[in-house]
């Protein structure tokens, strides 16, 4: 048969036998040797085999291996999270401190801030960092809930919360970020009006388009957590924004107004409370003197009748002089009996004190005058006591 002849086998070797796998090794460690400055070993018929010196690329090996090994070491920050992948997959998450991982190319680290607050401008861009700046009509330009066009401008501030989610999850985290932010305001400012946008409802749509993004972020695991949404600016179409600028500014002047008259309320109040307790309190102090004022007439006028009934003549006689005492204590007329030959001393000085209004001072002699004002203080005196 064909397949018996050793000359027509495929896999016959002609009486040729494979080399040992002792002999392989051997011929490959002369080769390496002889890179290193070794001599390869003679044939062991021809001549006597030289051993060859293999102690340097020992050492050149270890020294190697330990400084590719060093370069696996790495300390975190604070701040920072450290993310190690092995041929490309995901491996560990470190954290603060020093750390070791299996050097290039069998796996790599990446640092990741996870504590700085970053920032996107949406609707516009600052010239710090885009030198032509200004506004971006195809990110600010959207439609409120009456189909009334409006040009607003928002800044997103958010910091890195997962690190893993961050770098594997998705391809590009930022453009991520903005497209979901768009999309969640033009959402909100479409379910809203055009005056509800531009005056009061700029706080509530901001923390509206905050929650939406933000559930977006986490479907998508992201890795990004939104920290503030601010809107910074919405104007309505050019040819209508002086009278939107006008409607402002009146609910301004109104707003304004209604807090100068609280302001107003909040003064005037509770002085006019205080002025009200006090003139209660004088009213009650008043009526408690001329309760107590008339009580004491009273009592006093009882007294006297009883001392009257006891003696009418010597009760009288008391009472017009008490009358007499008080009525011309503060006269500027003096009366001198003429008979009682005593010497009258006038109060000059106070006299030349009151020029502008002077006082007269009239001597009567004649005790038919004396006469005539007692009867008249006695008249005066009786009718009271009628009344």
């Amino acid at each position: 048969m064909a397949w018996n002849d050793d000359k027509k086998n495929p896999w016959g070797g002609n009486g040729q036998t494979p080399p040992e796998l002792d002999e392989v090794i051997r011929d490959f460690k002369d080769k390496f040797s002889g890179i290193f400055g070794g001599k390869p070993r003679s044939n062991s018929n021809s001549e006597k085999s030289i051993t060859p010196s293999a102690g340097g690329a020992k050492y050149i090996f270890i020294i190697g291996l330990l400084l590719w090994l060093a370069s696996g070491v790495y300390i975190i920050d604070p701040a920072e999270k450290g993310v190690v992948s092995r041929f490309g997959a995901f491996q560990e998450e470190t954290g603060q401190g020093p750390h070791w991982h299996f050097p290039y190319p069998i796996e790599s680290l990446s640092r990741v801030n996870v504590e700085e607050i970053q920032d996107m401008q949406i609707g516009y861009r600052d010239a710090v960092r885009n030198r032509r700046g200004g506004n971006v009509s195809s990110e600010s330009l959207m439609l409120t809930k009456g189909e009334n066009m409006i040009n607003a401008k928002f800044a997103v501030q958010y910091r890195i919360n997962d690190a893993q989610a961050y770098l594997f999850n998705v391809a590009n985290p930022k453009m991520t970020l903005r497209q979901v932010v768009e999309s969640a305001i033009r959402q909100v400012v479409g379910k809203n009006s055009m005056d509800y946008v531009l005056t009061e409802g700029r706080v509530a749509i901001a923390d509206s388009i905050k929650e939406k993004s933000q559930e977006l972020l986490d479907v998508y695991q992201v890795g990004l957590r939104i920290t503030t949404v601010n809107m910074q600016d919405a104007q309505p179409p050019e040819p209508v924004q002086a009278a939107f600028s006008d409607a402002v500014k009146a609910r301004e002047d109104k707003q304004r107004l209604i807090n100068e008259a609280q302001t107003y309320a909040n003064d005037i109040l509770p002085k006019s409370r205080g002025k009200a307790a006090r003139i209660l309190e004088e009213s009650k102090a008043y009526k408690s003197k001329v309760v107590s004022k008339s009580e004491g007439e009273a009592s006093r006028f009882k007294q006297i009748l009883a001392e009257y009934t006891k003696a009418p003549k010597v009760t009288k006689e008391r009472l017009y002089r008490e009358t007499m005492e008080n009525v011309l204590a503060n006269t500027s007329k003096v009366l001198v009996d003429s008979k009682a030959n005593s010497m009258m001393y006038l109060p000059i000085d106070k006299l030349l004190n009151n020029n502008a209004q002077p006082n007269k001072i009239v001597v009567q002699d004649s005790q038919s005058d004396q006469v005539r004002q007692g009867n008249s203080i006695r008249n005066v005196f009786r009718n009271r006591e009628v009344r």
